[in-house]
């Protein structure tokens, strides 16, 4: 057997993966959103309908919220685990990625405990405090999911950082918030892009969280299931589906440029 008989060899398995589970499902999908009574045309069907168009506009929203709000709290908590030691630093961050251990349906299940009817902070607080099942509540569920994610790249790529590089700037006067936006957020950009793109993604298409959450408010994955199991209308929800993930593709598209660009310009 010659090296490129064994090379092919080595890739059959990948190739009948990708052909069998990535390529055939995702093109029967496509197909199956133009089979419908408006054809192709389902897919302005979609912008000109004031229910689909504002769901893709509120997820997408949602879902930039939580990237910046997990990119704000993972980069500063990851940046402060990385340069302290401390008693218990260990247990705080098992703490901070324990989310990672727990399905959507379950941190959904927590939000509730946590701002439903019958939650904490309604008991506690004066007043009728219940967030669970609005955008609100989602976007909390989604930050509790996202935050290790972010967290773990953030740290990983900190602790890759040169420190005599703070060193040098504090010794030529540099103050905090200079040394963070001239030194620790430019060598952190790539990990920070790839981790928003990530964040972004995960929250576009979590269906266990919005399926606990969303009783008053729609996302896609909710309508896309809403379309498939109670309308029967398979050509709209691959039409969405489609449209979810493009737009999920294109944002991943978008920081792996700036992520090669960041890269290039600190190499």
């Amino acid at each position: 057997m010659t090296t490129r008989q064994f090379v092919l060899l080595c890739l059959l398995p990948l190739a009948i993966f990708t052909l069998a589970f990535l390529a055939i499902p995702l093109a029967r999908l496509i197909l199956a959103s133009g089979e419908g009574k408006d054809g192709w045309a389902i897919y302005l069907t979609i912008l000109q309908t004031p229910r689909y168009l504002s769901t893709l506009i509120q997820t997408v929203v949602v879902s930039l919220s939580v990237t910046a709000a997990a990119l704000a709290i993972s980069t500063t908590a990851g940046l402060f685990l990385v340069r302290n030691r401390f008693v218990g630093r260990s247990v705080v961050l098992s703490v901070l990625t324990l989310p990672l251990a727990f399905p959507g349906v379950v941190v959904g299940f927590m939000i509730i405990l946590l701002g439903g009817r019958q939650g904490l902070v309604n008991q506690m607080l004066p007043g009728h405090w219940v967030f669970a099942y609005s955008v609100f509540g989602l976007f909390l569920g989604y930050l509790y999911f996202s935050i290790p994610r972010v967290l773990l790249t953030v740290m990983a790529s900190a602790e890759k950082i040169d420190p005599a590089l703070e060193e040098a700037a504090r010794t030529l006067g540099a103050p905090p918030h200079r040394i963070l936006l001239d030194v620790l957020l430019p060598a952190l950009s790539p990990a920070l892009i790839a981790a928003g793109a990530i964040a972004f993604a995960t929250a576009m298409g979590a269906f266990g969280t919005a399926f606990t959450l969303a009783t008053d408010i729609d996302v896609l994955p909710m309508v896309i299931y809403t379309e498939f199991t109670l309308s029967a209308n398979i050509a709209m929800a691959s039409a969405l589906s489609v449209i979810l993930g493009l737009v999920t593709w294109a944002m991943l598209l978008i920081a792996r440029s700036f992520s090669g660009d960041a890269v290039a310009a600190g190499g």
